[in-house]
Order: structure tokens, then C-alpha cells, then sequence
């Protein structure tokens, strides 16, 4: 990869270019498992004791409902979720783990605290507080940003 500067390139370049390589690093490594990253995602954002309604599923990791629709039948396809009607109202839908699901939710979670952790080793932690506030900042701006819009 070519050295980012911010002569030679946007911000959102950057960002985008950044979460595509850390995409493709979670797809190589679910892709041991016959997952996906989105599958992967899916299984950190179920909640392993009660389940989680699958209405929220899609706005909780942030992509639309016909996205989220494919992720969870191949999940269901491979015995990693089970939908089930709500007792409080049978129109909702249960997204729960297996217990293959919930194997597959901890070697994910794992995944991602070592990658979380590599990433805490290999940087100055004055430089991730920098990065952080960064980020929060470019996050409020969009907010702000879209506020205006409406």
C-alpha cells in the first residue's frame, strides 16, 4: 500500500480504503470457517443469552433489511441461528444462537480482540487518543452535517 498523505488523498478515501482492508482481513479469516465478516458480525451482534429481535438486527450492525436477510438465512443454513416468533408478540422474530452459533460468535469475538489488541501493541496509546478524538470529531461533523440538511 502506498503511504497516505494528506496531499495525495481525501479523508473518506482513507477511511473507506482502511475498513476495505480490514473487510478483507475478516473475510479471509471467516472464510476458514466456510463465514463471512457479515455472518461474523451478525453472530457478535445477537445477544447470546435472550437473542435479539431481528428488527433491530439490521439497524445494530448498521445495513438494510434485504442485506441482513441474506446474512441470517445462510446463518440459518448453517445451523448458526434459529428464528423463533416472539412470546410477547408473535409478529416479531427471535434471532437466537445455536450452539454452534454461539462456538462460532466466541472464535469471532476472539478474532477481533486480537486484532484489537495488535493494533493497541503496535500504536502509542497517545496516538489512538488522538485517533479516537479524531474520529468522534469527523462523526459529530457528519451529525452536524446532516442535521442541516433536514
Amino acid at each position: 500500500m502506498t503511504k497516505i498523505t494528506k496531499e495525495n488523498i481525501t479523508i473518506d478515501y482513507v477511511i473507506r480504503a482502511t475498513w476495505i482492508s480490514i473487510q478483507k482481513m475478516y473475510n479471509e479469516e471467516a472464510s476458514t470457517f466456510d463465514s463471512t465478516m457479515s455472518g461474523a458480525f451478525a453472530l457478535l451482534s445477537v445477544d447470546p443469552k435472550k437473542g435479539t429481535p431481528s428488527s433491530s438486527l439490521g439497524p445494530k450492525m448498521g445495513i438494510a433489511a434485504t442485506s441482513l436477510s441474506r446474512v441470517l438465512n445462510e446463518l440459518e443454513k448453517s445451523n448458526l441461528i434459529k428464528r423463533t416468533s416472539s412470546l410477547e408478540d408473535k409478529r416479531s422474530i427471535i434471532i437466537s444462537l445455536t450452539k454452534k452459533g454461539l462456538k462460532m460468535r466466541d472464535i469471532s469475538k476472539e478474532y477481533v480482540k486480537d486484532f484489537h489488541n495488535t493494533i493497541e501493541e503496535e500504536i502509542p496509546k497517545e496516538k489512538l487518543d488522538t485517533f479516537y478524538e479524531v474520529i468522534n470529531k469527523i462523526n459529530e461533523i457528519i451529525i452536524e452535517k446532516r442535521k442541516k440538511k433536514k
